[in-house]
């Protein structure tokens, strides 16, 4: 379920400046670290925009996060902001939200910091059964890091993009308060409606994982599976601003979707060859599945369920533009 472009297609290139110690970065950035902030390492895109290595120990590694700064950030030096978090999709990495979108120009004197944790190649941010916690890397360390350091305030909203969609909704579900919003962009937040769990299992496959280090296998360790599942925590979102959005995609016959869920479970089906109509129809029901289930709870949600539309970045730009006043009004930020 490939969200990388075959091609660029965001703003001008940047100079990259090789990565330094934080305490030797100059401008805005020379006096605002703590003294342990030292291990984390700083590349400049530009003026607003910087690339942190954050060193993790919920990872075992050192792992990327791009953060985007407030126009004023330097002219107001006893400020604490808001952070919008930004999640990429499976196959993705950090970087997608700044080469697809206008983000960077689209939240200029929107008096935010914008951060986008890495998600690791499934973009599944979850603690797995086996494996790296990018639950933790992305609610605690992150989130420390860009409190000690950049002034980030409290006040955090998180939206994300296919399985990062997912991770947006889990987040908010699995933390309750931890956001004062959440939006979805043909993500997965139902991950055990019929047959997601054999297209889950196939994103983790893709990058020559074994599935069962995700949350073990499906039906075994329903129990696991439903602890990560959105859906199954959907009552603890009430008083979570929440927006979420999916296309019907192109598979309009039942059969089609069905023979195209039989080639996943046997391996055959070709993620990159796929149209992106064709994988929008395969996540639709986590979404439809998914607004139900508050429906019944009576928890509010801005939704939009459209026809066709596609698993691409055409789609979840105008999606997220269509967001942005929920996320704005929860954020305390302008629209």
């Amino acid at each position: 379920m490939s969200d990388r472009p075959s091609a660029r297609h965001f703003g001008p290139s940047r100079r990259t400046v090789a990565k330094a110690a934080v305490l030797g970065v100059a401008g805005v950035l020379a006096g605002a670290w703590k003294a342990s902030a030292a291990d984390v390492t700083v590349t400049r895109l530009d003026a607003r925009t910087y690339d942190l290595g954050v060193p993790s120990a919920a990872l075992g590694r050192t792992a990327p996060v791009r953060i985007i700064l407030p126009t004023s950030y330097a002219d107001q030096p006893g400020r604490t902001w808001p952070v919008l978090y930004l999640l990429h999709g499976a196959h993705d990495d950090y970087t997608s939200w700044t080469r697809e979108t206008d983000i960077e120009a689209f939240t200029a004197n929107r008096d935010l910091i914008v951060a986008m944790p890495d998600g690791g190649p499934t973009a599944i941010p979850t603690r797995w059964r086996t494996g790296p916690d990018y639950e933790t890397f992305q609610l605690q360390e992150v989130p420390s890091v860009l409190s000690a350091n950049y002034r980030a305030s409290g006040v955090r909203a998180v939206a994300g993009v296919s399985t990062g969609g997912y991770g947006a909704m889990a987040h908010a579900a699995r933390h309750p308060g931890a956001f004062v919003a959440a939006a979805s962009y043909s993500g997965i937040p139902d991950t055990m409606v019929t047959r997601m769990p054999s297209i889950i299992e196939a994103i983790v496959a893709r990058e020559n994982l074994d599935p069962v280090t995700l949350w073990g296998d499906p039906t075994r360790d329903v129990a696991t599976w439903q602890d990560f599942n959105p859906l199954a925590r959907a009552s603890a979102l009430r008083g979570t601003a929440l927006y979420v959005s999916v296309g019907s995609g192109s598979l309009t016959n039942p059969v089609a979707i069905i023979l195209a869920i039989i080639q996943i479970i046997n391996g055959n089906f070709d993620f990159n060859g796929a149209l992106p109509g064709v994988l929008e129809s395969l996540v639709a029901p986590a979404t439809q599945s998914f607004v139900t289930e508050l429906g019944r709870l009576g928890v509010p949600v801005t939704q939009h369920i459209y026809q066709g539309g596609g698993h691409q970045w055409s789609d979840w730009k105008r999606e997220f533009v269509s967001s942005w006043p929920v996320l704005a009004a929860a954020l305390g930020v302008p629209v």
